[in-house]
């Protein structure tokens, strides 16, 4: 069986040639089956895709154990992965699925290794109003208390 690791050590090596790009998941199947998804902050270009497979293949030799490779972008709308893909959408809509709760839509305010903070429209109560208005409410999260995060597409 391909080992995990050699995938992900040979991706990263060619990564770090590349500016703003970055590794976001590597999967490797009992029969061989081996998925590597990247992501930039403007898009991941086709050729960067192909010219990573052929780096891989270059790394990876087909006579010792045969091996099924697919190199590509993390898939838009997608469940964020990585801590990178938090920082590329700062300041844009993303969705939210807390695991205590309902989804939530918002303004991504900030991201770190611990957490996340969303900026989102909900009604409360405003002291001197007799009606609930909407309002911006700030809602820190640690990434272990959501089930996802993932941007949202507009076609605005």
């Amino acid at each position: 069986m391909i080992d995990k690791q050699q995938v992900i050590g040979i991706a990263q090596e060619w990564l770090d040639t590349k500016e703003n790009y970055f590794l976001v998941d590597v999967e490797v199947s009992q029969d061989d089956r081996i998925v590597v998804e990247i992501d930039h902050a403007e898009g991941v270009w086709i050729d960067d895709c192909v010219a990573l497979s052929q780096f891989i293949e270059a790394h990876l030799d087909r006579d010792v154990e045969d091996y099924e490779l697919e190199v590509g972008s993390a898939g838009i709308g997608q469940p964020f992965k990585v801590l990178q893909q938090y920082i590329n959408h700062i300041g844009q809509e993303v969705e939210v699925l807390p695991k205590s709760g309902s989804k939530l839509k918002g303004i991504l305010l900030s991201a770190d290794k611990d957490g996340f903070v969303l900026k989102t429209r909900q009604k409360q109560l405003v002291e001197g109003s007799k009606r609930a208005k909407m309002v911006d409410v700030e809602l820190p999260f640690s990434h272990s208390d959501v089930k996802y995060v993932k941007y949202v597409i507009s076609l605005k």
